[in-house]
């Protein structure tokens, strides 16, 4: 095809970035030409129009203008493309032939260094993988905006999930030949963008942030990475902090499901930060505080020593209350000191920024003082190692002007007595202007025309404008027409076009260079780079512990401490999310008890009781502790759990064909297979997606296991009143249950844990509460009555479908006396004669076609279907 050169070159660099939009410079706009501009223009919702390419063949154009690319660019990176930005390299005007173009910069969801896409409380990570034969990866991260870099091994897939679902990584590089179904994996469930690049050798130049490293399992993933980044950005990656090697064994383990439920750093119904725990323990005062909050609460310690260390600094911010306050007027001052050293070093920080710098380092010696001024060895070691970076601070001060301008294109950025030749340039261009001024009024005064007026734009630079019914007043000769206007002529002058050329000489060469002073600046606060990132951490980590001072002050809690027999006593334990969101403070705390000689507690009691709330609390309290926090309640005695499983709430996965019972059992099997006897589990109604004597089967089963094989502290909250007798035959289980009472028909829930087992479910009360119809209620009420007295017997309102399907048996009916109870099942024996001669040929024959269903194949509908077929066959 015979294209114009510019097409061409278009297509020559568009097909060295085929899976990115190449944002194309074209004066003042970006276009986008072909299949990038359809798609680009109905992703951002511009006007799709066209151009001739060559032989009157027009092809799809749309484009943005250079002032408003960022905005473009945040649209497109929010929905997971990649953008490569191609710049003219030479000035038009001078170029001979075709103004040469190249991309300067790929930017991608992980390496996006533009505030207007980055949350300042999240970190933006970019994580690379590498497989090996034995199941094991090697795996890395980055945030270019902070030039935080870390480096682990992970044992297995799961791991990995929970490591990029914990670090809330935007970006995955992989090897081109990386395993097609764990790519679609990824794609589908943890909504990433996937990169490929199959060098993984470090690069030369970047060895120092590899320094210390030589396996190789940890190189490969690192090695990945940084070519990935070298490719993009296209510039100095200096920044980049030395790697950490951490080992995800050194802190608790919460998998995605779990995270989840506990609401950690976002809601399950609106997936907004408030109502989570993150929420509740921000009272941090600069952004890189709410980043390092984030990180704490994603990975609680396992060390008994930096949890005490952390919490001793907690007590004593919150005993010295009128310093911890002066501390965070100090912290309050200080920008994101992480993000501008970033910034520095990747030279795209404005004027502003680096006045912000300095701002920020001004604080660092009230910041010690203040440290000083408290007795605790902690906060002792974090004034100590705190760098004020003196040297950077002054040079800013000397430099810079107090409101420096955001952009460098215009100059007035530099402090007047900074360069010599700067002032020099300065005064020629102001005195300059003050004899454009005198020349001005010398003007009017010769030709009497009050309204003429000097002024200058960049095109016909400095002219003398007059009014067209004044042009008669002008002297003839002396006036050189420049411009026409449709009211106006513009003229210059031989003594205006003299000292144009002074005045503009000298603006240009001022505004060369204060552009190239600002660069040096610059350059010379990048050599600081490490100090300044170090003193980044101090001052990130200190927020962390007054934000959690201050929250713990506030609302009342207290320290815990942590026990060597795995007993677990928390004295008036609150959910203190829920406790901070209610209003009227009326929330009724709970105690816990569980000594070495109980791992396992059964919970019973009615929907809407709070024994969710009761679990959900535990776990919480868990976690604040081994971040360095102070818990809600009045007294916490706890173990130190290697990870926390639960199983709470109900929801299907449509996506990968899973239905609620499914989730529930998948849920389950990783808690069961993960979990040690330093774990915590809470599970909550396991069993409730399947039939009643099924649903009964496998939670008595789940419990006997955990029991028996794990021996991990377990809340386990159930509808199913027939495994409390599970506490005489387990004898680390203990039953408690949620209170309630009737009054007057009406159920009042207590919200009171209380020792031994529910004696009903108040479901029908529930659905009362919930205002379903008052004749379904009544017509409820009518048939649990019959059916109790059919039985002789009280009836859990959720056991009724146990009780009609034992009364629907059509071919062997077996009747037993009012006064016998329930058989209980023997899960781990042989089905008793008694249950077996109560099915007929036709249920033994569903039976048999039930058991041949593979469900692990099979999506939710299919599943609804063979059911609907196999329950038609029993009503026959």
């Amino acid at each position: 095809m015979s294209y114009t050169p510019m097409i061409h070159q278009y297509l020559d660099i568009k097909a060295q970035y085929p899976d990115a939009f190449l944002f194309f410079r074209l004066g003042d706009f970006y276009e986008l030409f072909f299949d990038d501009a359809v798609k680009a223009s109905k992703e951002l919702e511009i006007a799709l129009t066209s151009r001739n390419g060559g032989k009157d063949e027009y092809i799809p154009m749309c484009g943005v203008p250079y002032h408003a690319v960022k905005q473009y660019i945040k649209v497109l990176i929010d929905k997971g493309y990649r953008i490569a930005i191609c710049e003219q390299m030479e000035d038009p005007k001078l170029a001979k032939g075709m103004v040469k173009r190249e991309v300067i910069q790929m930017i991608t969801p992980g390496t996006i260094m533009e505030d207007e896409s980055l949350e300042p409380k999240k970190n933006n990570y970019l994580a690379a993988l590498s497989s090996f034969d034995d199941g094991s990866y090697g795996y890395a991260m980055s945030d270019l905006t902070t030039g935080e870099t870390k480096v682990t091994m992970i044992s297995a897939w799961d791991g990995v999930i929970e490591e990029l679902d914990a670090n809330d990584v935007r970006e995955i590089v992989l090897d081109p030949a990386f395993d097609q179904n764990r790519k679609e994996w990824l794609t589908e469930r943890l909504n990433v963008t996937l990169s490929e690049d199959a060098n993984d050798i470090v690069p030369e130049h970047l060895k120092a942030i590899v320094s210390g490293i030589d396996q190789e399992k940890l190189l490969r993933p690192l090695g990945r990475l940084l070519n990935y980044l070298v490719i993009t950005q296209k510039r100095s990656l200096d920044h980049l902090q030395q790697a950490d090697v951490y080992h995800i064994n050194e802190y608790m383990m919460i998998d995605p499901h779990s995270r989840r439920n506990l609401e950690l750093t976002q809601t399950n119904r609106d997936k907004k930060t408030y109502g989570s725990l993150l929420w509740l323990l921000d009272d941090v005062k600069t952004a890189m505080g709410g980043r390092r909050l984030k990180q704490w609460i994603e990975k609680p310690l396992l060390s008994e020593k930096k949890i005490e260390d952390r919490l001793n600094a907690v007590s004593a911010l919150k005993t010295h209350m009128l310093e911890r306050e002066t501390l965070r007027g100090s912290l309050n001052e200080v920008y994101d000191l992480e993000r501008l050293v970033g910034r520095v070093s990747f030279g795209n920080v404005n004027p502003r920024e680096v006045l912000q710098l300095k701002r920020s380092l001004d604080q660092v010696p009230d910041i010690k003082k203040t440290l000083a001024e408290i007795s605790d060895e902690a906060l002792k070691t974090y004034g100590d190692e705190m760098d004020p970076c003196e040297a950077v601070r002054s040079l800013i001060a000397q430099a810079i002007v107090d409101d420096p301008p955001f952009s460098t294109a215009d100059g007035g950025i530099i402090r007047k007595g900074y360069d010599e030749t700067l002032d020099r340039y300065r005064d020629a261009s102001k005195n300059g202007k003050r004899w454009i001024a005198e020349l001005e009024a010398k003007e009017r005064q010769e030709t009497g025309i009050k309204s003429l007026k000097i002024g200058y734009n960049r095109v016909f630079g400095y002219y003398i404008e007059v009014s067209r019914p004044n042009l008669k007043l002008l002297p003839e000769g002396r006036y050189e027409r420049r411009q026409t206007l449709s009211n106006a002529e513009r003229f210059i002058t031989p003594e205006l076009k003299e000292k144009e050329q002074v005045i503009l000489e000298a603006e240009e060469k001022r505004v060369g260079l204060e552009y190239q002073l600002f660069s040096d600046v610059r350059m010379k606060i990048k050599e600081f780079a490490a100090r300044l990132q170090k003193l980044a951490r101090l001052v990130s980590g200190l927020d962390v512990l007054q934000s959690f001072a201050s929250v713990s002050d506030k609302n009342g809690y207290v320290r815990p401490t942590f026990s060597e027999d795995r007993t677990l006593a928390i004295e008036n334990s609150r959910h203190p999310v829920i406790e901070k969101v209610m209003k009227d403070g009326a929330f009724v705390s709970n105690n816990v008890h569980m000594d070495k000689t109980c791992d396992m507690l059964l919970i019973t009691g009615p929907n809407m009781g709070g024994k969710s709330t009761y679990m959900r609390q535990a776990a919480l309290t868990a976690i604040m502790a081994q971040i360095g926090c102070f818990v809600s309640a009045d007294q916490a005695v706890l173990p130190i759990f290697d990870q926390i499983f639960t199983r709470i709430g109900a929801a299907d996965d449509l996506v990968s064909g899973q239905s609620t019972f499914m989730v529930e059992m998948d849920e389950a099997r990783y808690a069961l297979t993960h979990a040690t006897q330093n774990s915590l589990i809470l599970l909550d109604e396991i069993g409730r997606g399947t039939s009643t004597y099924d649903g009964i089967a496998i939670a008595q089963a789940i419990v006997e296991y955990i029991h028996q094989h794990i021996s991990a502290k377990t809340f386990f909250s159930t509808h199913y009143h027939e495994l409390t007798f599970l506490e005489d035959k387990l004898p680390r289980l203990k039953n408690v249950h949620v209170g309630a009472m009737e009054e007057k028909g009406n159920v009042v829930f207590l919200h009171k844990v209380l020792s031994g087992q529910a004696d009903k479910s108040y479901g029908i009360h529930v659905a009362k509460l919930a205002g379903l119809p008052g004749d379904l209620i009544d017509r409820a009420d009518e048939i649990l009555e019959g059916l109790e007295k059919e039985k002789g017997k009280q009836v859990p309102s959720d056991q009724v479908a146990v009780i009609r399907e034992e009364a629907a048996a059509e071919e062997h009916p077996v009747s037993r006396p009012h006064d016998e109870k329930p058989e209980q099942l023997d899960l781990f024996g042989s089905p008793e004669p008694s249950r077996i001669a109560k099915i007929s040929r036709r249920e033994q024959k569903v039976i048999h076609e039930l058991g041949k269903l593979d469900l692990m194949t099979m999506t939710p509908m299919d599943a609804m279907n063979q059911l609907f077929t196999l329950q038609k066959e029993l009503k026959k």
